[in-house]
C-alpha cells in the first residue's frame, strides 16, 4: 500500500491530537512562494510560523487561511523582481 501526503497529515494529527481540517493546498503554495521568493530553509520555519500566529488568533482554519494569505503576500513583496540585478541573490553570479 503507497501511503500519500493526506495520510501522513491525517497521522500527525492523530498523534497530535489536532482535530482541524486546513486548507493543505493553500499553506503548500504558501511555502512554494516563500522557498522561491525568500528562501529555501524559510518555507518550514515559515509555516511554523503561521501555524503559531493563527494559534495566538483563537485557532482554526479561519485564522490559519488569514496567516497564510498575510504571509504569501509579504512573500510576494521580498520576492526579487526580473528586471533587478540582484534577482539570482546573495553571492550568486
Amino acid at each position: 500500500m503507497e501511503r500519500t501526503l493526506e495520510d501522513w497529515i491525517a497521522e500527525v494529527k492523530a498523534d497530535l491530537g489536532i482535530d482541524l481540517d486546513v486548507d493543505v493546498r493553500g499553506l503548500l503554495d504558501t511555502a512554494r512562494v516563500v522557498a522561491h521568493g525568500v528562501a529555501r530553509p524559510a518555507a518550514p520555519l515559515t509555516a511554523f510560523l503561521i501555524g503559531y500566529a493563527a494559534a495566538r488568533q483563537g485557532g482554526g482554519a479561519e485564522a490559519v487561511a488569514e496567516a497564510s494569505r498575510r504571509t504569501t503576500a509579504l512573500a510576494e513583496r521580498w520576492a526579487p523582481s526580473d528586471e533587478s540585478p540582484a534577482a539570482d541573490g546573495p553571492g550568486e553570479p
